[in-house]
């Protein structure tokens, strides 16, 4: 049988959850819970972006498509997880796997763009004002967002065509929750200094790069919010700064743990867990970041209720 067919008859063993048998159930039950609270949460941060005018600016338009990566992101992984939680092979076809690596690589990739582009618009709107409007026209944001799901999606089919040409021979048991980059090329056959190579490339631009104009967008945002007077109108600065900042904290720890190490040859055991806080829990803390932080959201999901209350009345 030649390599190539050997390549893609093999089965991947999901081995994230063979440590502790006895918790199975607990898993599958917790897992759960997050996937609908990522749906519900993700979804209720879209219809109330719909459903209410003001609310259709250019920060909520990047929040909208924020959310609809969360989705991506979670029904990409934990369906998988679902199952091999259930199976008691807790196998997963190379073609299944692969499928699973293109999405979430490709969602990955888009956020770490959308974050940063959502940094820009906070340092326009603080340290720009007047010329917001003109800098954030829908145009160019919605340009910009169409753009960056492209490079995700590049991203993503380049890390993809690249692992489809590594052999992996027989059933492989893969220690983590799901298919990622670089699990997957700890256990080829073949060798992966391609691979480590643009790995390193991605990791520059879309973590690096990413992270330092995110950083340098915050320094000006800070220097220009400590120059404020108004001590109202720092709170309100800060207000619309902070829950990207928890958000933007979660996310990059994830991703820099998870990708630059392993380029470093640094990996370690605690990596699939991290890889669960930034691809599985960090979908379900967005939304409440920012419903909970964000006073605007907060009127406009009041007054939604109190119509959906008052029409179910009359």
């Amino acid at each position: 049988m030649s390599r190539l067919n050997l390549t893609h008859t093999s089965e991947f063993i999901m081995l994230g959850f063979s440590a502790h048998p006895q918790l199975q159930s607990t898993f599958f039950t917790l897992f759960l819970l997050i996937y609908l609270m990522a749906l519900l949460g993700n979804l209720l941060i879209i219809t109330i972006i719909g459903a209410d005018a003001r609310l259709r600016t250019p920060m909520y338009f990047f929040l909208g498509n924020l959310a609809v990566l969360d989705i991506c992101c979670t029904s990409s992984t934990i369906p998988m997880m679902l199952e091999a939680l259930l199976s008691k092979a807790k196998s997963i076809s190379f073609s299944g796997c692969i499928t699973q690596l293109f999405l979430l690589s490709s969602v990955l990739g888009t956020e770490l763009l959308i974050l940063t582009l959502m940094a820009f618009d906070r340092y326009v709107a603080i340290c720009l004002p007047l010329r917001y409007t003109s800098i954030m026209s829908m145009k160019f944001c919605v340009t910009t967002v169409i753009t960056m799901w492209f490079c995700g999606l590049v991203n993503s089919t380049t890390h993809t065509s690249l692992i489809t040409r590594l052999s992996f021979y027989g059933r492989i048991a893969l220690d983590h929750f799901f298919c990622e980059i670089p699990p997957i090329l700890k256990v080829s056959s073949s060798d992966t200094y391609i691979n480590d190579i643009v790995i390193l490339l991605a990791d520059v631009f879309l973590g690096m790069f990413c992270f330092l104009l995110t950083c340098m967008s915050y320094i000006y945002i800070l220097s220009s919010i400590v120059k404020i007077r108004s001590a109202d109108n720092k709170r309100k600065a800060f207000r619309t700064c902070t829950s990207h900042l928890l958000v933007v904290t979660v996310f990059y720890g994830g991703i820099i743990y998870t990708y630059v190490r392993p380029a470093l040859n640094a990996a370690g055991d605690k990596d699939k867990v991290v890889s669960v806080i930034y691809a599985v829990v960090s979908p379900v803390l967005n939304p409440i970041i920012y419903s909970l932080r964000n006073q605007e959201v907060k009127r406009a999901l009041a007054q939604i209720l109190s119509r959906k209350i008052f029409s179910s009345r009359t």
